[in-house]
């Protein structure tokens, strides 16, 4: 049986909240390995920091729900000053995070700009990241636009709502270390950081790792940036990161991004049409490379068929002549 999101605020969406705080947090105790050949940059820590990281999260989000409450915020207001909070929050578990372990001297700037691919991403995506999510834990199911996702406002299914908050850990966490890694800029200065407050997953010990670490996500980004991220847009999907009984693992949802298609750049728009060209060209000419293969395989088995039974004629032929 299907048990569904509480639609409007009370003492029924305040358990549910809790409820699922506690369920998200139980799952941290299982793998929190990556199961997916994308990298993340939580990738460089070891379960234990991942674990605690995780649960920062948790116990910001949970402080940054009762602070909503308590200011009597409106969905507009949430909507309209979404990025804001999604920046408060890094920043605080970046803060909470560094104290947690002791990390005191390393002086940590949010960095900003254009030049981060990575960030790029999350710009483009920040309103599915936590827009959605505050909606439902601080108004409940019936405040969404019904055109956002699949099924009916007042019948959101609690899981969807799980997904959106294990994502957002998920990304807020990767976020974070992100952060972290480029204000310490160097190899060197990264490899001392993890090593000396024991952060780091023992497959990112030596500094030429960290390097093809660091390579690969950077060029991983850009990928996902210019080609994989506009095929989501126009195909109306949206990549989450789950915690399964495996380690972390990666879904798709769907979503409305007309906004997001809107604001397309015009490579990205080009890289669209030709996504569409694609889907045009490509189903005729697999049914014309079907009706080729046929051709030549019928020719061949006609040549080759009669060959073989001119062939047999002039042996027994040869037979015949040899037997007289």
């Amino acid at each position: 049986m299907v048990k569904y999101w509480p639609c409007k605020q009370g003492m029924s969406l305040n358990h549910e909240v809790a409820h699922l705080f506690a369920y998200v947090k139980e799952k941290f105790n299982g793998s929190l390995s990556n199961r997916t050949n994308d990298n993340l940059y939580i990738d460089i820590l070891n379960n234990s920091v991942k674990y605690r990281l995780f649960s920062i999260i948790l116990v910001e989000l949970e402080i940054l729900i009762l602070d909503l409450i308590e200011l009597n915020l409106s969905i507009k207001t949430i909507k309209r000053l979404n990025y804001k909070i999604l920046y408060d929050l890094i920043q605080k578990v970046v803060a909470h995070f560094l104290v947690e372990f002791h990390v005191n001297h390393y002086p940590i700037i949010l960095v900003k700009g254009q030049q981060y691919s990575y960030l790029q991403i999350i710009l483009a995506e920040y309103k599915w990241l936590l827009e959605s999510l505050l909606i439902y834990l601080v108004f409940g199911s019936m405040y969404i636009d019904d055109d956002i996702f699949v099924f009916d406002a007042k019948f959101t299914p609690v899981n969807h709502i799980a997904i959106l908050l294990e994502n957002l850990v998920i990304q807020v966490s990767n976020l974070v270390i992100f952060m972290i890694l480029e204000n310490l800029k160097s190899l060197s200065n990264i490899a001392i950081f993890l090593k000396n407050n024991q952060l780091c997953n023992i497959s990112y010990i030596s500094i030429r790792s960290l390097a093809v670490f660091r390579n690969s996500l950077i060029c991983q980004n850009l990928i996902y940036l210019y080609i994989i991220q506009p095929k989501y847009i126009y195909s109306s999907r949206y990549k989450v990161w789950l915690i399964s009984s495996k380690g972390l693992v990666t879904k798709y949802i769907y979503v409305d991004r007309l906004d997001d298609f809107i604001k397309l750049s015009r490579p990205k728009l080009i890289l669209v049409a030709l996504i569409e060209l694609q889907d045009l060209v490509i189903p005729q000419f697999e049914k014309f490379l079907l009706i080729f293969i046929k051709l030549i395989l019928y020719i061949l088995v006609n040549i080759f068929g009669n060959g073989i039974v001119i062939f047999i004629r002039i042996i027994r032929l040869v037979i015949d002549n040899w037997l007289k």
